[in-house]
């Protein structure tokens, strides 16, 4: 097995292999590395700060679905302040690797503070802006569905911070290409993408929704098909790196995204239904590589 090689470059940084859990399903890490040494990991998104503390949205935030859940947690964070004070001398102890922060915001003079505090952590190897977040009203996701939004978030960002900033965008638009190709001509790094898709449940007896939001992000592996078609969208658009995700449960899912023109692959949901996921699915690549004939990741990267 030891033939193949897992690694990947991300805007100037190398990864040991291409699996980041994404924002929001790996917490700071260390609840994971009481389960298993989280080095083996590419990198991970530690859960996205905002510029003051949030307490989220009145539960329940969770519904079930049949081939994934839909959530609609509100960015509950402690503030960024916190985050770097407390949060990130934790992580140091179990992570030893350049890390991904995830920023939101609800104006973009709160991107700008936020990222340029991040910033200057030495911890910190990318910053991935989340303009696409669709459980809060009036942040997130408002600036990612409108280029030139998500372009003055892009310029914001970059004009205050030094490391890679890669944005993350929404799929709930008509037109992913245009918003990307905006982020790219703003200055961005990367793009990474998809985040949830905008679902619903209602509960018969009660006859109203199940989530309190009444909406929520749907993410698991219903939407992988449409994260790889917008992965191979924007892929095809741009000449900055993407970060793919969506659905992802399987290294065979992790080579799909890459061919689609994923240079990284972000496993979401799955992390909430085995804790293991990540570490299962990189055990696995070098197998599932060896069985299409792949020798090295970079390789195969928008090969589709």
């Amino acid at each position: 097995m030891g033939s193949v090689n897992t690694k990947v470059t991300l805007c100037g940084i190398e990864m040991d292999n291409p699996i980041i859990p994404a924002s929001g399903t790996f917490g700071f890490g260390y609840e994971f590395a009481e389960l298993y040494d989280i080095n083996c990991l590419g990198t991970f998104s530690f859960k996205g700060p905002t510029k003051d503390p949030r307490f989220g949205n009145p539960t329940p935030r969770i519904a079930e679905c049949y081939a994934g859940m839909i959530n609609a947690v509100g960015l509950q964070n402690p503030g960024v302040e916190k985050v770097i004070s407390e949060e990130l001398p934790k992580l140091a102890q179990c992570f030893h690797k350049p890390v991904m922060a995830n920023v939101s915001g609800f104006a973009i003079e709160d991107y700008a503070y936020t990222c340029e505090l991040l910033d200057k952590e030495d911890q910190v190897g990318w910053l991935e802006v989340n303009v696409s977040c669709p459980n809060v009203h009036g942040g997130g996701m408002s600036f990612g569905t409108q280029p030139e939004a998500a372009a003055a978030v892009t310029r914001a960002v970059k004009a205050v911070t030094k490391k890679p900033v890669i944005i993350k965008l929404s799929p709930n638009v008509t037109d992913i290409v245009s918003i990307a190709k905006a982020c790219e001509e703003a200055g961005a790094d990367g793009i990474s993408l998809i985040n949830t898709l905008l679902g619903m449940r209602i509960n018969l007896n009660t006859r109203k929704p199940v989530i309190a939001n009444k909406m929520g992000g749907f993410s698991g592996p219903a939407i992988f098909p449409v994260a790889v078609r917008m992965v191979y969208q924007v892929a095809h658009a741009v000449k900055i790196p993407v970060v793919g995700m969506g659905g992802v449960s399987t290294a065979e899912d992790v080579i799909e995204l890459m061919l689609a023109g994923a240079t990284a692959v972000e496993v979401g949901a799955a992390n909430l239904v085995n804790p293991f996921a990540c570490r299962d699915i990189i055990n696995d690549l070098p197998r599932v590589m060896e069985k299409y004939r792949i020798s090295s990741l970079s390789e195969i990267i928008g090969q589709a």
